[in-house]
């Protein structure tokens, strides 16, 4: 019975001469290049390079050009008399335009920090896209599994025809030779025709499945293309949880951190150097009444001390954020190693149930045979036949739902765990 079943398993479905065959892993391919959200990857990095590029700014001089024109109520004056000198008094009026150009030369590491900031949050937005393109893979494993499902029962479909054409074809010998009556040939007849129609309802339901698959894999797939049937191995089934989640919380935990450089590097000495150059009245020698140019050029130190006040609690903030992440963390491996113990329970209950559905499967057949040649000699009548074959059918049929159930969960396992 273990060829049967490896027989009953096999991609068989093909109308004409189809010989394109879509795997599992192509499914997944192309649904996660064609699925919109994947465009966010290119606009998340276009972002990221021109936050950075903005940031590389800061370190090239930064120019300002300045203009003021004022009137005074008063102004200084020297009145102290000095023989043979005097000292004209300032204009009320005033004018200034300047130019002023500072070139920043240590910011206390603040610009590589959020240089680095935007790295790590570009890391951690991609790898949130990664993990809603994983969540695509349980939509494709829904199609793909209910396509070879259809498949399956197409292919029992074909069988029991098969036996009731061969119990046709004897009673119609019977009723030819007047052992049996036409209303006997009648009834198989009809469940022929029932078959039938059961194989026009699970070819319209494949083609449902494959226009669906086709959408989400942005391939017009024709009705016949025949979906190979994943190899899963049990070996491969390995409690090693290797989800993208788990790397998002690491990119989140790195972004945290990289916020503690920040305030470090905000709470440090900046220094820079800077220059003014302009054309007014007065200049720098506010004695000379006269519209002169004037300059003035040196370096500058600001240190403030009023982040020092906030770091501890900042940084507290993100120690917070920290053990947030680390609850999600936890939460989700909690929730991942429960529903991958739920489906090793299943999986290990469907292999049981396959060796007794093969046990059943057996006795069936040899049953059925045994009605066939009764049939033939007279014994029993077309609906003692017609209720072995139906048997029969309904056996194969659970062993089909049981196999599909078993392939279901093993993937299953391996998309819970991150293997696939």
């Amino acid at each position: 019975m273990k060829q049967f079943l490896i027989l009953l398993l096999l991609p068989f479905y093909s109308i004409g001469q189809q010989t394109n065959i879509l795997s599992l892993s192509k499914a997944y391919e192309l649904a996660t290049q064609n699925f919109p959200l994947i465009k966010q990857r290119e606009l998340l990095k276009q972002t990221a390079e021109i936050n950075i590029d903005n940031l590389s700014k800061g370190f090239l001089p930064q120019f300002g050009v300045s203009g003021q024109a004022t009137y005074q109520s008063d102004v200084s004056q020297v009145i102290i008399p000095i023989p043979g000198i005097k000292i004209a008094p300032p204009s009320k009026d005033q004018y200034k335009l300047a130019v002023d150009v500072n070139q920043m030369l240590y910011d206390g590491g603040l610009i590589k920090e959020q240089k680095n900031i935007q790295q790590l949050n570009e890391s951690a937005e991609q790898q949130k896209v990664e993990v809603e393109l994983y969540k695509l893979k349980e939509k494709i494993n829904q199609l793909f599994l209910g396509v070879l499902y259809l498949d399956e029962q197409l292919q029992q479909n074909i069988l029991i025809k098969q036996d009731l054409n061969m119990g046709i074809k004897k009673t119609e010998a019977q009723v030819t030779n007047g052992v049996a009556f036409r209303s006997n040939l009648n009834v198989l007849k009809a469940e022929l025709l029932k078959a039938d129609q059961r194989a026009i309802e699970i070819i319209a339901s494949r083609k449902g499945y494959i226009d669906v698959l086709g959408l989400f894999l942005n391939q017009p797939f024709a009705a016949d293309i025949q979906l190979e049937k994943p190899a899963v191995s049990s070996a491969g089934l390995v409690n090693d949880i290797q989800r993208p989640e788990l790397k998002l919380y690491n990119t989140q935990e790195n972004l945290l951190n990289g916020q503690y450089k920040i305030i470090d590097a905000r709470n440090k000495p900046k220094a820079s150097v800077f220059a003014q150059g302009g054309y007014g009245r007065p200049g720098l020698n506010f004695l000379n009444n006269e519209f002169a140019l004037f300059y003035t050029s040196g370096i500058r130190l600001n240190w403030s001390f009023g982040g020092w006040y906030t770091q501890k609690k900042e940084k507290q903030l993100i120690d917070i954020n920290k053990k947030f992440i680390g609850i999600q963390k936890e939460t989700f491996l909690l929730n991942t190693n429960t529903a991958l113990k739920q489906q090793d329970a299943e999986i290990n209950k469907l292999q049981q149930l396959i060796e007794k559905d093969n046990e059943i499967i057996t006795l069936r057949i040899n049953i059925k045979e045994t009605a066939a040649a009764q049939l033939e000699n007279g014994v029993i009548t077309a609906n003692d036949y017609l209720r072995e074959v139906n048997a029969e059918d309904q056996a194969k049929q659970t062993l089909i739902a049981h196999a599909i159930q078993l392939l279901q969960a093993q993937i299953n396992y391996q998309t819970i765990s991150g293997k696939q």
